[in-house]
């Protein structure tokens, strides 16, 4: 009975934790403006990306902008992360 109880208790901190971890980085809406391809492998170049951070809701922008200043966030995005500072952080 006692394991059963961890076993659940690990699997809800486990599902809830997973939620809370998927961020703006993470959104299909959100990326795939910046890349050329549906499998959002390629990046748009430098004018493209310009383009679709502009065209980008400001919320939006100041969440991406936070997620890639957190180095936890931004590992799995750390390509996207650099084109962001260098071409959309100081904007």
């Amino acid at each position: 009975m006692n394991i059963k109880n961890i076993f659940l208790g690990a699997l809800a901190l486990s599902m809830v934790s997973g939620v809370a971890l998927a961020g703006a980085l993470d959104e299909p809406d959100n990326m795939a403006p910046f890349f050329t391809d549906s499998g959002m492998k390629t990046m748009k170049p430098e004018a493209g990306f310009k383009a679709a951070w502009a065209s980008t809701a400001k919320d939006k922008q100041d969440k991406m902008m936070k997620e890639c200043q957190d180095a936890a966030m931004s590992k799995p995005h750390a390509e996207f992360c650099a084109n962001l500072m260098m071409y959309a952080g100081h904007n």
